[in-house]
């Protein structure tokens, strides 16, 4: 259920305090960039959650399927929003936006410490034009 949360609490809710609760100090991100720039660690994370927050209004994230076993879950996530903003170096179109992903994470202690990437990041640009 950590996935649930995280995306409720940091996508949904724009809750950028929840990032530092949810994400350990030391976590490894993999397959993971905004607009070419690789997203590896908790820094860098940040800076991505502040250019997509600028970018898109009404940004939402739904959790169609969460899976966890062990130390381990996954979750496949619908993506909507409006690509109103300036962030991500491009002019806001107005444009609605969907797209589709997925993510795998590890998580020690409530918090997750490793992810696994996979995002339609190209379908999301396409929409911005």
């Amino acid at each position: 259920m950590i996935l649930r949360k995280w995306f409720e609490e940091v996508w949904n809710k724009g809750n950028e305090s929840a990032i530092d609760q949810l994400l350990a100090p030391d976590v490894r991100i993999h397959n993971l960039d905004s607009d070419g720039e690789k997203i590896s660690d908790l820094p860098s994370f940040k800076k991505m959650f502040r250019d997509f927050r600028s970018t898109f209004s009404e940004i939402h994230v739904t959790v169609e399927h969460e899976l966890t076993q062990g130390d381990m879950s996954a979750a496949y996530c619908i993506i909507t929003g409006v690509h109103s903003g300036e962030g991500l170096r491009r002019v806001p179109t107005n444009h609605p936006i969907y797209f589709t992903g997925m993510c795998m994470v590890r998580v020690r202690d409530g918090q997750i410490v490793e992810s696994w990437n996979h995002f339609d990041f190209e379908t999301m640009y396409q929409q911005m034009e």
